[in-house]
């Protein structure tokens, strides 16, 4: 049995990412709406992916990209998802584990397998989703290693498993187990859509259990129903006792229950190629930083050093050292 303490672990969608260039036209014709996520079944999913260009095939996953980001950055992750006992599955568990992340989710042996997101990136670096979910949507009460959830410092769920009604009870018990240890509950909103859908329950939700909430402004938008950075900033501090609301080029801000909201600036990538994961690396870094000790200006700084990275190359997962990248801007000791 693993031990010793962590800094973050995730509970999300385990997906396997198929990255394609497209163009407008691509969109269009398959019905899928540009920087969004929809969800298909089975048969569309060969469909998509059958008219792709060449495509790379990396492991993904909202909260995933997010722990592998953690890694990155020194940090000791782990995660819960559900894989089925097939190719992709081994390829998922493998891609994590070698980062040095606990993941001991047992596979479905029988029923769906597991699940990809087919992302068709246009020239201008937005990434439009479509996720056939298959095993990840299974996530249940069982798969939440209690233990697990003591010895980290924060838990993090992603939005889009939020709609799963059985991975929804899996959070309840995760934040349970979180706040009767002293630790925090985190969640990121994933997607506007998804807010639009599930506001009703995730109000309550987000007052109940979370500690700290991550969403961009379309998210917050949605949330808060306004588009007043004023009036959501207000509506945040009654809701949640940190909230993070990133703003692409114009950076973000963190909203605490008390005290003044803190503006980070954005960093400029070296080159922007894909915003895959760009959010869940901002969230790696803020997280992470969190977990650290850090003040929030510095956990912020940290979220934007990461996003950066990540739009910088298809692929929402590192390719360059989140730590040095963070040694070298000063942002942490060398």
């Amino acid at each position: 049995m693993a031990s010793g303490k962590l800094d973050v672990i995730g509970v999300g969608n385990a997906i396997v990412d198929v990255i394609a260039e497209a163009d407008e036209a691509f969109l269009a014709a398959h019905r899928v709406p540009k920087g969004g996520m929809i969800l298909i079944d089975e048969t569309r999913a060969r469909e998509i992916y059958g008219a792709m260009a060449t495509a790379q095939q990396i492991s993904g996953g909202s909260a995933a990209n997010t722990i592998a980001c953690i890694a990155s950055f020194g940090g000791k992750g782990g995660f819960v998802g559900k894989i089925g006992d097939d190719e992709l599955g081994k390829i998922f568990r493998h891609d994590l584990t070698a980062l040095g992340v606990e993941f001991s989710t047992a596979p479905l042996n029988s029923g769906p397998g597991t699940g990809r997101c087919l992302i068709n990136v246009t020239p201008d670096a937005q990434r439009s989703m479509a996720t056939y979910l298959g095993a990840a949507a299974l996530v249940s009460p069982t798969d939440i290693d209690e233990e697990m959830v003591r010895r980290a410092a924060i838990t993090y769920f992603e939005g889009y498993l939020f709609e799963q009604p059985i991975a929804r009870e899996a959070f309840i018990k995760a934040c349970g187990s979180a706040r009767n240890a002293g630790k925090r509950a985190a969640m990121t909103l994933s997607d506007s859509s998804c807010v639009d859908r599930q506001r009703g329950a995730l109000v309550p939700f987000i007052r109940d259990h979370v500690d700290i909430l991550l969403a961009n402004e379309r998210e917050a938008e949605a949330l808060f129903e306004t588009l007043s950075l004023r009036e959501i900033a207000k509506r945040a501090r009654e809701l949640a006792p940190l909230t993070a609301v990133t703003r692409s080029e114009k950076g973000s801000f963190l909203i605490p229950e008390d005290g003044d909201i803190v503006e980070i600036a954005a960093v400029r990538p070296e080159r922007l190629v894909d915003t895959t994961g760009a959010g869940d690396a901002y969230a790696a870094g803020l997280l992470f930083g969190l977990a650290r000790g850090f003040d929030l200006a510095q956990a912020g700084a940290l979220g934007s050093l990461a996003g950066a990275e990540a739009i910088s190359h298809f692929g929402a997962r590192p390719q360059k050292n989140l730590a040095s990248l963070a040694k070298e801007s000063g942002l942490v000791r060398a």
